[in-house]
C-alpha cells in the first residue's frame, strides 16, 4: 500500500471514527433530555396544576415540532451537509430546554393547596385546632374578576413556555436521526452497519438512565430551592402537592446537547466508503450492500450522482414519496412501528405515575427505579439484538423473526402484569367509608360525616393526615382533629373524632401529616412487577436493531435518507401527539380527587382509583401490543414472499444467460434475449 493510501485510510478512519462517537454523544444527549423530559412530567403537572391530558399536550408538543420539518429535513439534508444539519439542530434543541425553564423565574413562589394555615411559633403547646364550629373552611367561589387577576399573579398560563420549549426540541432533534444513520450506512462496511447502530443506540440508552436518575434527584430537590425557608414546608417528596425543582434539570440537558454539537461543524461532507478508501472514483458515491440489491432487485438500479439545483430536488419530491410507499414492505413496517410506539409513548409517558399509584412508590424513587433497571435492560436488550444479527449473519428475513419472536415475548409478560396489583390505599370518603366499609361510589358528599359535620370542612381541599388506623383521612378537619402540636412536617393532630369511629377508645386517636404507607406486602408485589417489567424491556430491546435492519434493507439507497424521515415523521406524528392526550385523558376518568387551584378551580389529580388506574392503563397498552404482533405477523409473509419471488426471478435470469430453461415445479420459464440483451419473452 503506498504511502498515499495509507494516509487516505487513516483520514477515512479518523473522520468516520469521529462521526460514529459524535453520533453517539447526540444520541446520548437528545435522550438525556427527552427521558428527563418524561421523568419531570409530574413535577410540571403539579407545579402549573393542569390535568393529565393537557401535560399530554405539552407532552407531544415534541413531536409536533418534528412534524412541522421532517419530511424536508430528510430528503434536502441528504443532498446538503449532513453533519452540519445535525449541529444546527443540536444548537436548536439546546435553546428550547432552556426556554422550558424560563417560567420558573416569572411565576412567583409555589403555594401549595392546604386545608388549614401550620404555621405556628411554638412547638411545645397545643396551637391550632383544626376542627371549631366558629372557623369557617366553607367552600367558595369567588368572581370571575378575582380568578382572573389571581391568575395572571400566579402566572399559571406560563407552561406555554415549557409547550413553545419542547416544540423547538422537536425541531432541533429532526436532522439527528435520519441523517445520522442514513451518512453511517452510507460509508460503513455492510457487515459492521448493524454493529454500528447498536452501539450508538447502546451509548444513546445511558442517556435516558442519566435523564431519569437526574429526574429522580431533583424530584426531590423543592422547586423554590435557595428562596424559602424549607423548615416551613409542611410537605415532603413523598406528597402528591410536592414540586421538585423540574426547571433546574432544563438548564443542565440544554447544555449538554450544546456541547454535543461541536464535533459536528468540523466532520466533512462526505466519506470514502469503507474498505474503498483507495478508490478516488467511489469516494463520494453513496454506496448500496450487496444485500440489499439482492432483496431489492430491479428496483435498486445504481444511480449516478450528478450536481442538482435546489428547484429540480423540489420537482422531484413527490415522485420521490409515490416511490416509496409503493414499497409494500416500508408501509406495512411503518404501520407497525406507529401502533408498537402509540403503546410505549403512553406507557413510558405515565409508567412513573402508575407505579405511584398502584404501589404506592413516591415519584422521586419510581423514575430512580425505570433509570437504573428498565433502562439498562433496554441497553443490553439493543446491543444483544445487533450482536445476534452479526454473530449469525442473519438477512432480512433472520431480522424480521427476530424482532417477531422478541415483541410476542414482551407481549406475554405485559399481560401478565395486568394481573399484578395491591389493595387500594385506604382513604376515608374515597375508597372506603368512616366505618371502614368498601365506598362503592364516590361523590365529594361522601367526604362528610356525622364525625365531622361540626367542623365546616372543606371537602375541595387535599391536606391528607395518616391516622393510627391505617386509614388516610382528606384533611385534618375532615379527620375531626380537634388539636393539633408542632410545626413544620412535625405538626401531630389529636382527638380525631373520625378516628375514634373504627376503633376502640383505648388507641391513638391522633394522625400525622401524609398519606399512609401500603403495608409490606405491596412492597413485595412490586419487587414482581418490577422483575417482570425489567425482563419484559429487555426482550422487546432484542427486536429493536434487527427491526431497524429490515427498514434499511427493505429500501432504495437513494430513498433512504427520505424513508428514515417519512418513518419518524409518521411515526413521531401519529404516534408520539396522540398517544400521551388520550392515555392522559382516559387516566384523567380514573380520578377520584381532584386538587383544587390557588385561584380556584380544578387543579391536578392527588389520587387516583387504583384499579381502574391499573385497567385502564395496563390494558390500553397490551391491546395497542397485541395489535402490533399482528401487523408485525402479517409483514412477515410480505418478507417471505417477495424473498421467494426475487431468489426465483433472480434464479430464472441466471439460467437464462445461459441458455437453460428453468422449471418451477408446474410451469416451464424460458428466457429468450434479442440481439441488445433485453428480456423478450418468458
Amino acid at each position: 500500500m503506498s504511502i498515499e493510501a495509507q494516509k487516505t485510510r487513516a483520514a477515512f478512519c479518523s473522520n468516520l471514527k469521529l462521526f460514529l462517537a459524535s453520533l453517539a454523544s447526540v444520541y446520548f444527549a437528545k435522550a438525556f433530555g427527552g427521558a428527563y423530559m418524561k421523568s419531570s412530567i409530574t413535577q410540571i403537572e403539579r407545579r402549573f396544576d393542569i390535568p393529565s391530558s393537557l401535560i399530554g399536550v405539552i407532552d407531544g408538543s415534541f413531536e409536533m415540532g418534528n412534524l412541522l420539518v421532517i419530511a424536508f429535513v430528510s430528503y434536502f439534508g441528504a443532498k446538503l451537509h449532513r453533519p452540519r444539519l445535525i449541529a444546527i439542530g443540536c444548537v436548536i434543541m439546546a435553546a428550547g430546554s432552556y426556554l422550558m425553564a424560563l417560567p420558573h423565574f416569572f411565576q412567583g413562589l409555589y403555594k401549595y393547596e392546604t386545608s388549614v394555615s401550620h404555621a405556628t411559633n411554638t412547638n411545645s403547646t397545643e396551637s391550632l385546632l383544626p376542627c371549631l364550629s366558629n372557623h369557617s373552611l366553607a367552600d367558595e367561589t369567588p368572581d370571575l374578576e378575582a380568578i382572573t387577576a389571581c391568575e395572571k399573579a400566579s402566572g399559571s398560563s406560563l407552561w406555554i413556555y415549557v409547550f413553545l420549549g419542547n416544540m423547538l426540541r422537536g425541531i432541533g432533534e429532526t436532522p439527528i436521526m435520519p441523517l445520522g444513520v442514513s451518512y453511517l450506512d452510507d460509508f460503513s462496511k455492510e457487515e459492521n452497519t448493524p454493529f454500528y447502530l447498536a452501539c450508538i443506540h447502546t451509548v444513546g440508552i445511558l442517556g435516558p438512565m442519566f435523564g431519569f436518575m437526574l429526574g429522580s434527584y431533583l424530584a426531590k430537590v423543592y422547586v423554590d430551592i435557595g428562596s424559602v425557608d424549607l423548615d416551613s414546608i409542611t410537605i415532603n417528596y413523598k406528597d402528591s402537592r410536592w414540586v421538585g425543582a423540574w426547571w433546574l434539570g432544563f438548564i443542565v440537558t440544554g447544555t449538554v446537547i450544546l456541547l454535543a454539537s461541536i464535533p459536528f461543524w468540523f466532520l466533512p461532507k462526505s466519506l470514502p466508503k469503507q474498505g474503498q478508501e483507495q478508490s478516488h472514483s467511489t469516494g463520494t458515491e453513496l454506496a448500496t450492500t450487496a444485500e440489499q440489491e439482492n432483496f431489492l432487485g430491479d428496483e435498486n438500479q445504481d444511480q449516478e450522482e450528478k450536481p442538482v439545483s435546489l428547484k429540480e430536488l423540489a420537482k422531484d419530491f413527490v415522485p420521490s414519496l409515490r416511490r416509496l410507499f409503493k414499497n409494500s414492505i416500508f408501509t406495512m413496517m411503518v404501520l407497525t412501528y406507529l401502533v408498537s410506539v402509540n403503546g410505549f409513548i403512553g406507557m413510558i409517558t405515565f409508567k412513573p405515575k402508575y407505579m405511584e399509584q398502584a404501589f404506592g412508590q413516591s415519584a422521586s424513587r419510581a423514575i430512580l427505579l425505570i433509570g437504573i433497571l428498565n433502562l439498562p435492560a433496554v441497553a443490553l436488550g439493543i446491543i444483544t439484538g445487533g450482536l445476534i444479527l452479526k454473530r449469525f449473519k442473519l438477512g432480512v428475513i433472520g431480522a424480521a423473526r427476530v424482532s417477531i419472536a422478541a415483541s410476542v415475548g414482551s407481549l406475554c409478560l405485559l399481560f401478565i402484569q395486568i394481573f399484578i396489583s395491591c389493595d387500594m390505599a385506604e382513604v376515608a370518603g374515597l375508597t372506603v367509608s368512616y366505618q371502614g366499609d368498601s365506598q362503592v361510589s364516590y361523590s365529594q358528599q361522601t367526604l362528610l360525616s356525622q364525625c365531622n359535620m361540626g367542623c365546616s370542612c372543606s371537602v375541595k381541599h387535599w391536606d391528607p393526615v395518616c391516622a393510627h388506623n391505617g386509614v388516610t383521612y382528606a384533611s385534618p378537619c375532615l379527620a375531626g382533629c380537634q388539636t393539633s402540636t408542632g410545626i413544620g412536617k412535625d405538626m401531630m393532630f389529636h382527638n380525631c373524632t373520625c378516628v375514634g369511629e373504627t376503633m376502640t377508645p383505648a388507641i391513638n386517636m391522633s394522625a400525622e401529616l401524609g398519606q399512609c404507607p401500603r403495608g409490606n406486602n405491596c412492597e413485595n408485589i412490586f419487587k414482581i412487577y418490577m422483575a417482570l417489567s425489567v425482563l419484559g424491556s429487555f426482550i422487546s430491546a432484542c427486536g429493536g436493531t434487527p427491526g431497524y435492519i429490515v427498514l434499511l434493507r427493505s429500501i432504495q439507497k437513494d430513498l433512504k435518507s427520505l424513508a428514515l424521515g417519512m418513518q419518524t415523521l409518521i411515526v413521531r406524528t401519529l404516534g408520539g401527539i396522540p398517544p400521551p392526550i388520550y392515555f392522559g385523558a382516559l387516566i384523567d376518568r380514573t380520578c377520584l380527587k381532584w386538587g383544587t387551584k390557588q385561584c380556584g378551580g380544578r387543579g391536578a389529580c392527588r389520587f387516583y382509583d387504583a384499579d381502574k388506574f391499573r385497567m385502564t392503563f395496563l390494558g390500553l397498552i397490551t391491546g395497542l401490543y397485541f395489535l402490533s404482533n399482528l401487523l408485525w405477523g402479517g409483514l412477515y409473509f410480505i418478507i417471505v414472499k417477495r424473498h421467494k419471488k426475487l431468489a426465483l426471478r433472480d434464479q430464472a435470469k441466471e439460467n437464462g444467460v445461459e441458455g437453460d430453461s428453468v422449471g418451477n415445479g408446474h410451469a416451464h420459464i424460458v428466457i429468450k434475449k434479442d440481439d441488445a440483451g433485453n428480456e423478450s419473452t418468458i
